[in-house]
């Protein structure tokens, strides 16, 4: 059975498997529909994908303001910083942000709502990520934040005296208040 404990952002859940380990190696259980349907609103999951990137490398904050997109989230190799920011106009943390560090050696996944933007900061010298998705990319309805935008505030561990590196979606993402966000 995996341990569920909601962030800071209490629909933001930190999904901790139940790792079987011996001399051979280990075995866990990533996804079980009777159990992830039990313990979050997740639906079905749609879409697989899989992401490598190198230290330093700041991917987000993407979501689909069409479409949107429950994703969870996991490292197969390496160690990230994963944050999920809140775009829901109604809920009481519109506009907050909960992060946690995701690596191959931890095993955590996260499970981020639609309703929400995603990014992830790559601490270790490369990192390969996957990730389930509740319904299909739709880069029509792609939007994405501004990493650093001061209003949101994420305390990103940057390697000290470095910039991330990031792409030309990424460096042009809007503030939060200029920004189209959900109901």
């Amino acid at each position: 059975m995996m341990k569920y404990k909601p962030l800071s952002l209490p629909d933001v859940i930190l999904i901790e498997p139940r790792v079987f380990g011996d001399h051979r190696g280990f075995f866990m259980e990533i996804f079980r529909e009777d159990e992830f349907k039990k313990n979050l609103p997740c639906g079905s999951f749609v879409q697989d994908n899989h992401s490598k990137s190198g230290r330093g490398i700041l991917r987000g904050l993407h979501y689909q303001i069409q479409h949107p997109q429950g994703k969870l989230v996991r490292v197969i190799s390496g160690e990230v910083f994963d944050v999920a920011v809140d775009l829901r106009k109604s809920s009481p943390f519109f506009g907050k942000w909960s992060g946690a560090v995701l690596s191959s050696e931890n095993k955590r996944m996260l499970w981020v709502p639609p309703g929400f933007a995603h990014g992830f900061y790559v601490i270790s010298r490369e990192a390969e990520f996957v990730y389930k998705c509740t319904d299909y990319y739709a880069p029509e309805h792609e939007r994405c934040i501004l990493w650093n935008d001061p209003s949101i505030g994420i305390d990103w561990p940057i390697i000290p005296g470095t910039s991330p590196v990031l792409s030309q979606k990424d460096e042009n993402g809007l503030r939060l208040t200029d920004a189209e966000v959900f109901a």
